[in-house]
């Protein structure tokens, strides 16, 4: 029995530890070691160690970061609410004499405006009826560009398009599913809706920081925030690495907010307080803008998404 079975081993000549080539010790092919001295790989591991830190250290925060966003984006239209109740008579005097709105227009004006910001923002707050809060907002922002005569001013207009943005981040927050109105017609998916107004909104929320560098006293810190804040919202608007880039501006925009938007430190006599309440509270709803970008993320119209996908 055992002249059948051949149990003498192999020559040596002959053996190969590995027929099919599927050991590591054969070189490699397309693939290298990483470089430790490589610029951009020294890069790319810092921008992988910042990431790695806020996402640690966002963790308690992060429940509750969609509520602090929409109640900072909506905080502008509360304040601006309030300040029409408080200054009711030099508000119509300013509609009358300088906009020339006829008696009770003026008076309408104020008050759709004030009832529209009221309802529209507690609807973002508890995340009701957003399309039509959303939608009210918006009207607001535009009639009252008109209405103040204000539409053409260069740092109302940006300021309000990076707010416009805002009301984007919430709606792409909130958005709820709904059939199509008219069945047989070519639809867009809701995950395509939400990916185009999540681009929309990144987009359109830069904008604040292109007025905060066309105005101003230059100076060499001044050039040095600029450029790398100017970085920060490219990599934002085409969405590369647009968490860490938000998260930089939200940093930037509130140090800034506090030290050039100080109105409490103001006279409440003076005339440039409200104005620099006015700055502030919107300079806060692009911050929650920006705070509403690091929890959802920048979408799947961005370079980081579709990095993702290879």
């Amino acid at each position: 029995m055992a002249s059948r079975i051949s149990i003498a081993r192999p020559q040596a000549n002959h053996y190969n530890p590995d027929p099919h080539g599927l050991s590591n010790s054969r070189p490699s092919s397309g693939y290298r070691a990483a470089n430790p001295d490589d610029p951009l790989e020294k890069l790319q591991a810092f921008s992988r160690a910042v990431e790695d830190n806020v996402e640690i250290y966002s963790q308690p925060l992060k429940p509750h970061l969609p509520t602090i966003g929409r109640f900072l984006i909506v905080v502008t239209f509360l304040e601006d609410a309030l300040r029409i109740l408080t200054q009711w008579g030099d508000q119509i005097w300013y509609l009358q004499q300088h906009r020339h709105f006829p008696w009770g227009i003026s008076h309408m004006f104020l008050l759709i405006n004030v009832i529209t910001m009221l309802v529209g923002s507690g609807a973002v707050i508890t995340k009701r009826y957003t399309e039509y809060a959303v939608g009210g907002l918006l009207g607001v922002v535009i009639i009252q560009g008109f209405g103040y005569g204000l539409i053409f001013d260069l740092n109302f207009f940006l300021r309000n398009l990076s707010v416009i943005g805002g009301l984007f981040m919430v709606f792409s927050d909130s958005m709820v599913s709904r059939k199509s109105t008219f069945a047989g017609l070519p639809s867009i998916t809701e995950t395509d809706r939400k990916k185009y107004f999540l681009l929309a909104g990144r987009v359109l929320l830069i904008f604040l920081f292109l007025g905060f560098i066309l105005q101003g006293q230059w100076s060499v810190m001044r050039v040095i925030v600029s450029v790398i804040g100017l970085a920060a919202c490219v990599m934002v608007a085409v969405g590369f690495k647009a968490r860490w880039s938000a998260v930089f501006l939200v940093l930037v925009l509130s140090i800034f907010n506090v030290f050039a938007n100080n109105w409490w430190s103001v006279h409440s006599a003076h005339p440039q307080r409200d104005f620099l309440k006015y700055d502030f509270f919107q300079t806060l709803s692009i911050v929650g803008g920006l705070i509403l970008l690091v929890n959802m993320g920048p979408g799947g119209l961005s370079v980081d998404e579709k990095k993702k996908t290879f």
